[in-house]
């Protein structure tokens, strides 16, 4: 089809085909085209300099979708009153290994003045301690064959080397997932890589280029047949890839100096001097929640954070952990009530026209569990706080990869082998925390050989072996 519209869903308030394409974003998945896309499409109503060029790394599945749809999607917006909208900033979708040239031209264009991100965790090719890991095969890759990058640092460097060798200013870099400091890692990391090979390049990158941090917030469930039907009977037409998410939508942006560039506050999008009060709150509080009621909640037999909110049992611990542990470590961003935030997060968690799978929350849990979950754990530990509760999740994603082992069943983490092949030797008793906690890639030395961490997590794993029904 060539036009998405219905009398039902809102529709563009501009012609998307008049944008000029000022952003190329990196991850064009589902997340982004939910809550990114929805900010630039709501600044292209009064300006049209921001439509979008998605860049994926990897896959060519949202390219195929949307290109006969020009692009267009619809957003389902699913509270206790649910709306659609058709997105029209996504101009387009380029697949970085067919349209490598494609992409640094778009990169290059003068009309281009940011480059955003939604590529995970592990997109990042980071080393635990968060340096670039230059070891990683795709970094690897991408120092010997720069013009043919296969990372998004490798290609961001080549973007950048590219405007500097045409006499133009740096894009503003702005990366939107939950990595700690992702702004200051991310531009650290696109340094150490210039300076493999011309210390006077990383040189401009770390004077020229701003990266800010941000924290980004909307849960955003998968896309599944039972929107596809919803919202062909919505709209009208078939749309090949919907997207569905929350009311609720949050991107917090440190300030920063950009001639030119959009206008953030319009749009509501908050720009402040303090990201990582914000992000430390987010990721701590709504996302160490997050993979709590995932693991547990697939021990328990549980599909999806609505229905495992619905345990009582369940639903008290993840308030605790919130409220008892999580939240005394924390400093309150200025205007944030922190048992506030708390309970609007549970009340999200709730939403029952919300279906977000925890098998999808789960995914990757080896890069997640630390920067959610040991953060806290280890300052709590530090202040001699209780950390029976907040190793739970720990215990129950160690269960979790036991059971994939047993099925067979795809685990979906960067390191997958490796955990795999740990969950095959467990024996279901209190010997297999030592075997996960050998893991460093997860567990840093340090805490791992921690006697209080120790018995905590050999409870917390002994309790989900022999208590099925009783978590604390």
């Amino acid at each position: 089809m060539s036009e998405l519209s219905a009398a039902k869903a809102l529709k563009p308030a501009y012609d998307p085909a008049s944008l000029a394409t000022g952003v190329v974003h990196f991850g064009p998945g589902a997340f982004h085209r939910a809550h990114q896309a929805a900010y630039f499409d709501a600044l292209a109503q009064n300006d049209p300099r921001w439509g979008i060029c998605g860049v994926s790394l990897h896959s060519t599945g949202v390219r195929d979708a949307l290109a006969p749809q020009d692009g267009l999607y619809t957003l389902a917006i699913l509270d206790e009153e649910i709306s659609y909208r058709v997105i029209g900033a996504m101009r387009e979708v380029l697949v970085g290994p067919e349209d490598i040239e494609a992409v640094f031209e778009r990169m290059t264009r003068p009309s281009v003045s940011l480059v955003t991100s939604t590529v995970t965790e592990k997109g990042y090719c980071l080393a635990p301690d968060f340096s670039l890991d230059l070891q990683h095969p795709d970094i690897v890759h991408d120092l010997a064959h720069p013009q043919t990058p296969k990372s998004f640092i490798g290609y961001v460097t080549e973007g950048l080397r590219r405007r500097r060798a045409q006499g133009l200013k740096p894009f503003v870099l702005i990366p939107c997932d939950n990595l700690p400091k992702n702004g200051e890692r991310l531009k650290a990391a696109v340094t150490v890589f210039a300076g493999q090979s011309d210390n006077e390049f990383a040189r401009w990158i770390w004077d020229q280029l701003q990266c800010p941090c941000t924290m980004v917030d909307s849960i955003t469930p998968a896309t599944d047949d039972e929107l596809r039907t919803r919202v062909q009977a919505v709209v009208g037409l078939e749309d090949a890839w919907p997207i569905q998410r929350e009311a609720f939508t949050q991107w917090v942006i440190e300030k920063h100096v950009h001639d030119g560039g959009p206008d953030w506050q319009s749009v509501g999008v908050t720009l402040t001097d303090n990201v990582p009060a914000y992000e430390r709150a987010k990721l701590r509080l709504l996302n160490g929640p997050h993979s709590t009621l995932a693991y547990m909640g697939l021990h328990r037999g549980y599909e999806s954070v609505s229905e495992a909110m619905k345990d009582a049992e369940l639903a008290d611990i993840v308030r605790g952990l919130m409220i008892e542990d999580v939240v005394p470590l924390l400093e309150a961003p200025e205007g944030l009530d922190l048992i506030a935030y708390c309970e609007d997060i549970l009340k999200r968690f709730r939403n029952p026209a919300i279906v977000h799978k925890l098998s999808q929350i789960a995914w990757d849990g080896s890069q997640k569990l630390p920067i959610r979950i040991l953060s806290s754990l280890t300052e709590a530990l530090d202040r001699g706080q209780d950390i029976r509760r907040l190793s739970l999740p720990l215990a129950a994603w160690m269960r979790f990869i036991r059971s994939k082992a047993l099925t067979g069943d795809a685990l979906t983490d960067p390191l997958a082998t490796d955990l795999i092949a740990v969950g095959k030797t467990c024996q279901d008793n209190v010997s297999d925390v030592s075997r996960f906690l050998a893991m460093r890639s997860v567990f840093p030395q340090d805490l791992a050989t921690d006697t209080t961490f120790i018995t905590a997590i050999e409870a917390a794993y002994t309790q989900l072996l022999t208590r099925e029904g009783v978590f604390a």
